[in-house]
């Protein structure tokens, strides 16, 4: 059997078909060149077994990438990382607002507005080009689950009580309204489906295709916290914290690191690789 007829098995439970084209795609997004990516497949392809974990063969590459180069783990990691932002989903609500500000929309975080049968404490209010966007966050802690059709629905229903209740106001009547529903996993077809036929705007992992949550991070080189190979769990939990959210906010309130004691040789490795991370 060829390794590349293997089956393995996703964090879902789900059994699929490995795949050197998906492997070799999450490594290049690492910034890897081509002669590092090729030997970290040609190694993770020798020691590959019938039923291998999809966290196993992240773990070797993961592993790999980190002796080559820190960046490249950190880039690598990125999926990972945005689960770390649990386990509430506050910080993630916190990390799409810091996405949207830096694409160009004013936003706030946590806000309650008043439907016509009761109000509602919305996630995200954004607003561009004299568009309100009304926007749910759906965050899950854990790996394989996917955001199922109940999530848009759900929220399909409050937005209509917000946006009705805002447009019989006479000075918000004639402005454009919109609902948003983000996860950092990925819609079901059944949610795609609904989000679509209600006019809903869908943001996931990697959808909408090339404009998903993975590719505006590394367009904007908006990376959170979590990615870092160098900050430890505790020291992560601290900046999250303290709203902390974006490995750029930590460049501008870098005194944080002060704060948890950190030695100045340190702290000068963890800039270095949040200043690399946010470069474009």
């Amino acid at each position: 059997m060829s390794k590349q007829e293997f089956d393995i098995i996703k964090s879902s439970g789900e059994t699929v078909r490995f795949s050197v084209d998906k492997l070799r795609d999450s490594l290049k997004v690492s910034g890897a060149n081509d002669q590092v990516v090729k030997r970290i497949i040609n190694q993770v392809m020798d020691e590959l077994y019938v039923g291998i974990s999809t966290k196993e063969i992240y773990n070797r590459a993961f592993s790999m990438l980190k002796k080559q180069k820190s960046i490249y783990a950190s880039k690598y990691k990125l999926k990972k990382a945005i689960y770390e932002l649990g386990p509430t989903g506050f910080p993630f609500e916190r990390f799409v607002s810091g996405i949207l500000e830096y694409s160009g929309y004013d936003t706030e975080v946590g806000t309650v507005a008043q439907g016509v049968c009761v109000p509602h404490e919305i996630d995200i209010m954004a607003t561009k080009n004299g568009v309100l966007n009304i926007i749910e966050c759906k965050f899950h802690g854990e790996e394989g689950r996917k955001c199922n059709v109940k999530v848009p629905l759900y929220i399909h229903s409050r937005f209509n009580d917000v946006s009705q209740h805002m447009k019989s106001n006479k000075k918000a009547a004639s402005k454009t309204i919109l609902g948003w529903v983000v996860t950092n996993t990925r819609f079901t077809a059944d949610a795609l489906d609904y989000g679509k036929c209600a006019e809903l705007y869908l943001l996931s992992w990697d959808y909408p295709h090339g404009d998903g949550l993975r590719d505006r991070i590394d367009r904007l080189g908006l990376y959170p916290i979590t990615v870092s190979t160098l900050l430890s769990n505790r020291e992560k939990q601290f900046l999250l914290s303290r709203d902390i959210v974006l490995c750029r906010q930590l460049l501008g309130d870098m005194f944080y690191l002060d704060h948890l004691g950190i030695s100045n040789g340190r702290k000068e490795r963890i800039l270095k690789e949040m200043d690399l991370l946010c470069q474009l």
